[in-house]
């Protein structure tokens, strides 16, 4: 698999059709510059025009401390209205085109998500956390507010009261709080632990259907901004485009032959 190249992010395809994305400033707790923001935008898009063999992806982050402290303040020292404005345009096209990708993403949260970190969190389909990491949504203790989705996908995740607490404090939180509210489908003891049950859940979605996936994705993600009737129309459009897919009919196929399918994404 041909891997696009950025300068603050980490890629790796070593397993079939799973990549490993990091977010790679460990020197700085991986916090988000303008330049991370642009790579993130050319990587989700790239994964939703060309795809290839990527049938999973488990993001994650270099470094022992922190899976993202946020934005990167003193990238921002001193910066003009003007600047700041356009920097987050930056970010907010990244976390948007990062919640419009088709390819499941997976966060393996490998340490401290504050902020713009615990928004990339949320972006993902679902998350799994090592026991030592602590989450915050911090913006309103420095003046501004969260402005990458997290006022509108950590409601949706822990309820409004809930979320509601979180930001309007700003206080930091437990791995096992964000088991308990949602926020975390896992934790796990350790960094090496963590990794490789992100990689078996890759490694089984990477196995199954690959249009199936996309479209049960595509289904909940819209179907959740719909009134519930609009909603089953709107899966039964996702599904019935899966009927006449080959990989359809392999599926059938391997059934009743009692063998391994084997699918081809078309």
């Amino acid at each position: 698999m041909d891997l696009p190249t950025y300068e603050t992010l980490a890629l790796d395809a070593a397993e079939p059709h799973v990549l490993v994305v990091r977010l790679n400033r460990p020197h700085v707790s991986n916090a988000l510059n303008t330049q991370m923001g642009r790579d993130l935008h050319a990587l989700w898009s790239h994964l939703i025009a060309e795809p290839g063999g990527v049938r999973c992806v488990v993001f994650t982050a270099a470094g022992e401390k922190a899976f993202c402290g946020g934005g990167d303040l003193k990238e921002r020292n001193g910066m003009t209205d003007a600047q700041w404005r356009h920097q987050h345009e930056i970010f907010e096209r990244a976390y948007w085109t990062m919640l419009d990708c088709p390819i499941p993403i997976v966060a393996a949260v490998t340490g401290h998500a504050y902020a713009g970190g615990l928004e990339m969190v949320l972006a993902s389909d679902f998350a799994y956390g090592v026991a030592s990491a602590r989450f915050a949504l911090t913006e309103v203790t420095i003046g501004i507010m969260p402005g990458a989705g997290g006022t509108q996908t950590l409601p949706r995740i822990v309820g409004e009261r809930r979320a509601k607490e979180i930001i309007l404090t700003g206080r930091p939180f437990t791995a096992a709080q964000a088991l308990d509210w949602g926020i975390l489908n896992q934790v796990f003891d350790t960094r090496e632990a963590l990794h490789e049950a992100a990689m078996e859940t890759a490694r089984t979605i990477a196995r199954n259907a690959p249009l199936s996936v996309r479209q049960a994705k595509r289904s909940m993600h819209y179907g959740l901004q719909m009134d519930i009737r609009t909603a089953l129309r709107f899966e039964i459009e996702c599904y019935n485009q899966l009927v006449g897919t080959e990989d359809r009919h392999e599926g059938i196929a391997s059934f009743n032959e009692k063998r391994k399918p084997v699918f081809k994404g078309r």
